[in-house]
């Protein structure tokens, strides 16, 4: 092999280490996303196969070989890993552990038996499957940031590419055995791309992670912890400035009695009476509505665009479902009931604070005459 080969390959290995090094302590600094904890074992995993591919070049020994196959193969399946936890949020594992064994089970015995180059035919061949695969992931997920995916998309095709090409070379030489390693325009070209696609990928997977860290911040000032609706700064942020016109309308929510669960039941009881309530809201107003949860057991149900009947409806059904439901409380099952006030927007339009004033106080009639009752303001 020329000199500028192993330059490559030093470029490689001195790349790969430096950004496993930096996706690995920009994990430990946050440890939100482990998709990239995952990236950073697969890069990590490919430093050490491109040391033992070039003991590989300078004496060709089989275990050498398998050995950097081996190293290879688990670090893209690492990679790969990486994009399906990215996209679907679930564990790996499996996925890794069957692409590797897999891999492996196609290739080495190919090396081992003596035809190498069919080995090494294999092997690029794989790669571009590992890598198609990862691609695949992230493109399902582009969604999420457009822009930076269909980046990251492009750099994993254009290295499965490199490799492919590297396959193409060798099957149309007609190399099946070779007794050294493969060494033509394509490696080269391989290497380059390889160098590109591993700093690009890398630049581009820190800025998701931190976009991601950042969302994830955001998400948590803005919803209330215990039942995961949004709270009041969130509820203001959307509707403070908005005038609500006659097709809006607002159902303020207060449980009856909640003090006297906490004290009855004990405040793990009380939490979990306002964690039903919620799911009560949910279930009721569909994704067509904004659901907040102002404080206390008060709860705002925002109606961007409805009919008064409509709304009188979904607050009856709210009060009806939550009346009827047990909610188990240690060794026992409770009920609760809930009172409401429905407040509806003008053709003038009003303000968002004075819809919720308006809200409230009939929520107040629905207490003052009796409680368990929906009523209307003026």
């Amino acid at each position: 092999m020329a000199p500028d080969y192993h330059t490559l390959l030093l470029a490689i290995g001195l790349a790969g280490f430096c950004l496993s090094a930096t996706l690995f302590a920009s994990w430990m600094s946050a440890r939100v996303e482990r998709f990239l904890l995952s990236w950073a074992i697969g890069i990590g995993c490919i430093v050490p196969a491109v040391g033992v591919y070039s003991l590989y070049i300078d004496g060709v020994n089989v275990a050498v070989g398998c050995l950097a196959f081996l190293l290879q193969f688990l670090g893209f399946s690492f990679i790969y890993g990486a994009a399906y936890r990215f996209r679907s949020g679930n564990t790996a594992r499996l996925r890794i552990v069957t692409l590797f064994l897999a891999c492996s089970a196609v290739a080495l015995p190919l090396l081992i038996a003596g035809y190498d180059g069919l080995g090494f035919i294999a092997l690029n061949l794989l790669l571009v499957g590992c890598l198609t695969a990862t691609a695949w992931e992230y493109w399902r997920a582009r969604q999420e940031a457009p822009l930076p995916l269909t980046g990251i998309v492009i750099l994993y095709l254009l290295t499965a590419f490199s490799f492919l090409l590297c396959a193409g070379v060798l099957i149309h030489d007609g190399k099946w055995v070779m007794g050294h390693a493969p060494e033509n325009w394509a490696e080269n070209l391989n290497l380059i791309a390889a160098i590109m696609g591993i700093t690009g990928i890398g630049a581009m997977s820190l800025a998701l992670n931190q976009w991601r860290v950042a969302g994830s911040h955001q998400r948590a000032a803005m919803t209330d912890p215990l039942t995961g609706l949004l709270n009041r700064r969130a509820l203001f942020d959307r509707y403070g400035d908005m005038p609500v016109r006659e097709n809006g309308a607002a159902i303020a929510f207060d449980l009856d009695n909640f003090k006297s669960v906490n004290d009855r039941h004990g405040h793990a009881a009380g939490d979990a009476v306002l964690t039903a309530f919620a799911d009560i809201l949910r279930d009721a107003c569909g994704a067509s509505a904004c659901i907040a949860r102002l404080g206390g057991e008060e709860f705002i149900v925002v109606l961007d665009r409805t009919l008064p009947d409509r709304a009188q409806r979904i607050a009856e059904r709210i009060r009806e479902d939550f009346a009827s439901k047990l909610i188990p409380i240690g060794g026992r099952s409770i009920t609760c009931t809930v009172s409401a006030g429905i407040a509806f927007g003008n053709e003038e339009g009003v303000s968002f604070d004075s819809l919720l004033s308006n809200a409230d106080k009939a929520l107040y009639m629905s207490k003052r005459n009796g409680r368990n009752r929906v009523s209307l303001a003026a």
